[in-house]
Order: structure tokens, then C-alpha cells, then sequence
């Protein structure tokens, strides 16, 4: 994951990584991957690898939790643009960092044509997944289409981190750590090319 300075965002960084020494680490993580969906700026990432790095076993667990968590979280963003955005707008793009106006209309723009798609690169890459998530109410995407794309990037993502923690231990931190956003385009962008070989080749 990318590091940050030592601003507002480094601190709250420095606390949710905090909750990894206690034992309320796996209920943190559910909130943390509730929140993040809508509107909490720290993606849950640090907190699962901190977690599974205590108990590599509970790796595959943890990913669990938090893609449910994660999910759920997604499908309340849904809820909140498509019933009460018109109210809430306003303090959402003036306090939640990822939520803009200009973030909205480009959104649009790619819901119009790639739905399932845009979702589903929001959830896996570093692209604001609560950006997605609310727009997706605002914007009435097919809900069943949402969740869908939701559960599969979310889960890919978090298992995906889970995995090389179960199988390699904590020797694959550091490795995680710096290069986590690379990995995620790479993977994603082989996994786009997969799509496009099959539609336009195969």
C-alpha cells in the first residue's frame, strides 16, 4: 500500500493498523470494510494483512470477513445515493476524499457502457470503491449486476491477499507492502486482456 506523509491521513493509517494488537482486530476489520465502502478513507488492506500476518491460518477467514463485510458495505453506498443523496450530497463531496462531482460524471460515462465492468474495477484496483458505490444508486444500476460485480472484485482482492500470506508466511510482507498497487492493475489488466482475447480472437 501506498505510504502517506505524517498528515491526518498517515495518523488515521496509524490507527486502524492499531487495532491489529488487540482482540477486537477482526471485528475492526468488518467495520473498517463496511465503512470504506461508503465513505471511511483507509481501505481495509492494511488491516487484513497486519491480521493474517498474526495467524496465517486465519488468512482465508479474515478474507471472508471482510469481503462481507465489504459487500454489505457496498450495498448500503447503493442505498444511500439511490434514497437519500439528494440530502446527503453536499457533505459527502465536502468531507470524503474520492467523492466528487467531476468523480460522479465520469462515472456515469463509464456506467453507460461498461456497468458490470466499472464496478467490478472499483472494487479490485485502487480506483475509490465508494465512489462506485454510491454513484451506483444515484445512477440506478441493475442491483443484481451491483452486487454481483461487488462479490467478485471484492473477494478476488482480499483472497487474493489472504492467499500469498497463507501459502508464503510473513516473508511476503514487505513485497505486499511495496508493490500492493502495481500487483492489482497487473492482475487486473491480464485479467481484462483474458476478456477481450476471448470476445474479439476466440
Amino acid at each position: 500500500m501506498a505510504r502517506t506523509g505524517n498528515g491526518p491521513i498517515r495518523r488515521l493509517y496509524d490507527w486502524v493498523l492499531s487495532w491489529a494488537e488487540t482482540r477486537y482486530g477482526p471485528a475492526a476489520l468488518f467495520v473498517l470494510s463496511f465503512a470504506e465502502s461508503s465513505f471511511f478513507p483507509i481501505p481495509p488492506d492494511p488491516l487484513l494483512i497486519a491480521l493474517a500476518l498474526g495467524a496465517p491460518r486465519r488468512a482465508l477467514y479474515l478474507a471472508a470477513l471482510c469481503t462481507t463485510a465489504s459487500v454489505l458495505g457496498g450495498i448500503a453506498g447503493y442505498a444511500i445515493g439511490m434514497g437519500v443523496w439528494s440530502i446527503v450530497s453536499d457533505w459527502f463531496f465536502a468531507y470524503v476524499p474520492g467523492v466528487t462531482p467531476e468523480g460522479f460524471a465520469r462515472v456515469q460515462a463509464l456506467y453507460d457502457r461498461w456497468d458490470f465492468w466499472a464496478v467490478f474495477a472499483a472494487g479490485f484496483t485502487p480506483i475509490p470503491y465508494k465512489l462506485f458505490t454510491l454513484s451506483a444508486g444515484v445512477f440506478s444500476i441493475s442491483f443484481p449486476i451491483f452486487v454481483v460485480a461487488s462479490m467478485l472484485s471484492r473477494g478476488t482482492r482480499f483472497f487474493a491477499l489472504a492467499a500469498f500470506i497463507y501459502f508464503f508466511g510473513p516473508g511476503i510482507q514487505g513485497f505486499i507492502d511495496r508493490h500492493f498497487n502495481r500487483l492489482v492493475w497487473l492482475f487486473f489488466a491480464l485479467l481484462i486482456g483474458g476478456f477481450l482475447v476471448v470476445e474479439f480472437v476466440l
